[in-house]
């Protein structure tokens, strides 16, 4: 069995490579679990030798076929405990990470696939992450992100990138949730900033909030 530690670093090199299954860099490691170069690089080693890992010095790291594996079962778990957390517990969806963070690392297959059953076997989680099933597929729609979407659009939120919890609180405070309704009405040539019908009320989003809210 993998330790925390382990497991941390699996999951992260499958956020990062994404499901095109990249190479992942140790400096894009480094940067995601706030860890010095040299710990990255003996970590991998290790990863390595248990053959979780494909590393190759400068040229970055893959998962290997176990590793995936793993790595998604992982990510599986934390994606569930935080539907959990946001719809029977009421978090807040930028409260969520971090608890989850400590909930993934309980080695139960049997609880993992009750907590699935008790939600409904959710496909994404509160911020609209894909989460994949028992064997590891991950449940397919295109990502777009609003600040694609020209004037004149109506779309509908499909996610938001988790990975700042002020800007998740940022866009609790706006009221925007999943599935809400966004007509883009003006996008201004000068810095991509856009203005944005929600409802009754018109909101103003510089280019970078745009850009980490996904569409449909």
């Amino acid at each position: 069995m993998p330790s925390l530690s382990e497991e941390n670093y699996l999951k992260a090199i499958l956020f990062l490579s994404g499901q095109t299954q990249a190479a992942v860099s140790t400096n894009e490691l480094a940067a995601r679990l706030d860890a010095k170069a040299a710990s990255v690089t003996e970590m991998l080693r290790r990863l390595s030798e248990k053959k979780w890992v494909e590393y190759r010095p400068y040229k970055g790291v893959y998962l290997s076929p176990a590793g995936q594996d793993l790595a998604a079962k992982v990510l599986r778990k934390h994606r569930l405990w935080e539907t959990f957390l946001v719809e029977k517990l009421h978090f807040g969806w930028e409260e969520v990470h971090e608890v989850a963070e400590q909930l993934e690392h309980i080695s139960s297959p049997k609880l993992t696939d009750r907590l699935s059953a008790f939600l409904g076997h959710p496909e994404y989680d509160p911020h609209g992450d894909p989460i994949p099933d028992p064997n590891g597929v991950f449940p397919k729609r295109p990502k777009r992100t609003l600040s694609e979407v020209p004037a004149g659009q109506k779309v509908l939120v499909q996610g938001v990138r988790d990975g700042d919890s002020d800007f998740l609180r940022y866009v609790r405070q706006l009221g925007i949730a999943l599935g809400d309704e966004l007509e883009v009405e003006a996008v201004q040539p000068f810095d991509q900033s856009q203005q944005v019908r929600h409802g009754e009320r018109l909101l103003t989003l510089s280019a970078i909030a745009a850009a980490n809210i996904y569409v449909l």
